[in-house]
């Protein structure tokens, strides 16, 4: 038995799932339907119809029993129970489904909260960005991906200063063509039922934003032709700055000349906070599993040294500095012991390979036990979201300026402040930065079971 949520609804003829959970009363509803009919044309999407328009004249929606019972007669009833548990842990609002069968479109947005977006009088409430994942990705760690990066965005908004919920968009589907227009029809209608604000992310073409703005949504950002470019320079700038501020806070001075550090990755994001150490004087080693990327390093930094070793290096190398640039989940209880560097601070997503709060801050207890300071990623690589919103909120008069000064301003005020709180406290930085944004989305007073 194939274990994914779109099984029953392809057997069912359904296009929409919603898997909802309310922390207040430890409760949760599920909703199930077909809202359009098998052979919608979603290349016509606002020409012919918008999010709400009702799209077959033989609608049929379940409830939460009726859910149940359904995915039961799959043999997917303990499945699905592994999922609501994963949103209780998290506190988790829930995953909004939509399903194009023709096409084997399998949208999920992990929604984690809400709250800051309510009442932001704009049609995005949430904020998060959009990652593809191939279709041969086991559905469960997609899940678990999106609930985590979705979690980190509620988080990271309220980092950034920003009055939007947090989510992330995953699509667990091939590769879309820029110029099939039915794909991204249907992908821009899924967004904007979901009422977020998004950018192309880890293995989606950033020109599909452009042509999103071209021919559907607004809630698309950071592609090509955006006023302010795309998010890795942002995300890298506020990385550095917020590196720049642990090593002040621990040192003096946040000198990084002389200083050794690993940049692992130079993708959007690496490329950058690469340059930023160079410019700074550090003493630079980069691991990427393309070789042409570090050669047009070195070719765009002539006269620099930039030594290279391989990504299966990193993890036992010796430095006084790593900046995970890439994938996540590299630090690990069996990785950790290994670690030979004073900092770690970086701005991929997901560094600690966790599957709940709990386990993430058990792990960073780990890494401040061996002397090294960390902060979690979400708390500083928020350079992207603001660039996402300053285009969103100001369009055309967005500038890369006002970013700049955006991201200068706040990312190492608010990592001082985090380093200072945790120092005060006597816990992690990891954990103060939970501890902040736990207190302002999940008030005690407003709850009626215990969390």
């Amino acid at each position: 038995m194939d274990r994914s949520i779109f099984t029953p609804l392809a057997q069912a003829g359904l296009t929409t799932l919603k898997l909802q959970y309310n922390w207040r009363t430890d409760e949760h509803t599920l909703f199930a339907a077909r809202e359009w009919d098998r052979d919608l044309d979603f290349s016509r999407y606002t020409r012919d119809f918008h999010a709400h328009t009702t799209l077959t004249a033989e609608p049929l929606s379940l409830g939460t029993a009726q859910v149940h019972a359904l995915f039961a007669e799959h043999g997917l009833d303990g499945y699905l129970a592994e999922i609501l548990d994963l949103l209780r842990q998290g506190r988790h609002e829930g995953i909004e489904v939509y399903f194009h069968q023709g096409r084997n479109i399998r949208f999920m947005c992990h929604q984690h909260s809400r709250k800051l977006g309510l009442r932001n009088k704009h049609h995005a409430i949430m904020a998060g960005g959009t990652r593809r994942h191939d279709p041969a990705t086991p559905e469960l760690d997609v899940i678990i991906d999106g609930l985590n990066l979705g979690r980190a965005m509620s988080f990271k908004n309220i980092a950034a200063g920003l009055s939007f919920g947090g989510c992330k968009t995953t699509l667990h589907m091939t590769e879309p063509e820029l110029d099939d227009l039915e794909t991204l029809g249907f992908l821009a209608f899924a967004v904007d039922r979901c009422r977020t604000m998004t950018s192309p992310d880890m293995s989606l073409d950033t020109a599909v934003a452009d042509v999103m703005n071209e021919h559907f949504s607004s809630q698309f950002t950071n592609g090509p032709s955006s006023p302010i470019g795309e998010s890795g320079t942002p995300t890298a700038l506020g990385s550095f700055l917020a590196l720049r501020e642990a090593v002040r806070f621990r040192e003096g001075s946040g000198d990084l000349s002389g200083r050794s550090a690993v940049v692992m990755g130079l993708g959007a994001v690496g490329w950058y906070l690469a340059g930023h150490l160079i410019d700074a004087g550090a003493e630079l080693t980069v691991a990427d599993i393309n070789p042409a990327r570090i050669d047009a390093l070195r070719a765009a930094h002539p006269g620099v040294v930039i030594d290279a070793i391989g990504v299966d290096e990193v993890l036992t190398f010796e430095a006084d500095i790593l900046c995970p640039s890439a994938i996540g989940g590299i630090l690990t209880e069996k990785s950790i012991p290994t670690l030979r560097y004073a900092y770690v601070f970086g701005p991929a997503n997901n560094q600690i390979k966790a599957t709940n709060q709990d386990e993430e801050l058990r792990l960073a207890q780990l890494l401040a036990d061996r002397g090294i300071l960390f902060q979690t990623e979400w708390w500083h690589n928020t350079g992207g979201v603001m660039g996402g919103a300053e285009e969103y909120l100001n369009g055309a008069g967005s500038s890369p300026e006002s970013l700049r000064e955006r991201v200068t301003a706040t990312v190492p005020r608010k990592t001082r402040e985090n380093l200072e709180q945790a120092r005060e406290l006597g816990i992690t930085p990891t954990a103060n930065a939970y501890r902040q944004c736990t207190e302002l989305l999940f008030p005690a007073r407003e709850a009626t079971v215990p969390a």
